[in-house]
């Protein structure tokens, strides 16, 4: 399975990094796991709904110039589904049983993702009500990822 974590803006903290590079080389055994950044859009601290607006657009278009036709999306939106760690391993079996070899997650940047993400999404996760830094997101999401991983091969990590 070829998995890529698409996000918007460069991670800059050296600890969430290093916790990144951990768990995608644990995944490595399991899959093909890539993050690709896209630069985040340059906005003032207290942004209208318009500005907002403007921002998720070009962001969004930069996150689907990143992603193929045949990908099948999951982005990260805290109107998304909740799911277990058990619901995400099953929904990765059940993607790779039905031939989808090539998986995006997608998180966008600090006001969200654009409408055309969204729409373009096969699924929306949440990972919960709280709202989280999205840079820390990349950490959560890789270490579930390695944790459906481990749950769907019956190892112990999950425990």
């Amino acid at each position: 399975m070829n998995i890529t974590i698409v996000t918007v803006g460069k991670l800059k903290e050296k600890y969430l990094k290093q916790g990144i590079a951990e768990y995608t080389k644990r995944l490595s055994a399991y899959a093909n796991v890539q993050v690709v950044e896209v630069p985040d859009e340059k906005a003032p601290e207290n942004m209208s709904e318009a500005d907002m607006q403007i921002v998720k657009e070009k962001e969004g278009a930069r996150i689907l110039g990143k992603i193929s036709p045949d990908t099948h999306v999951i982005a990260l939106a805290i109107e998304g589904q909740k799911w277990t760690s058990e619901r995400l391993a099953k929904e990765m079996d059940n993607l790779a049983t039905y031939g989808k070899s090539k998986v995006a997650f997608v998180i966008g940047g600090s006001v969200g993702l654009s409408n055309e993400v969204l729409q373009r999404a096969n699924g929306k996760l949440s990972f919960s009500d709280m709202t989280f830094p999205h840079q820390l997101m990349r950490l959560i999401l890789v270490e579930q990822v390695y944790r459906a991983f481990k749950i769907n091969r019956g190892e112990p990590y999950h425990k």
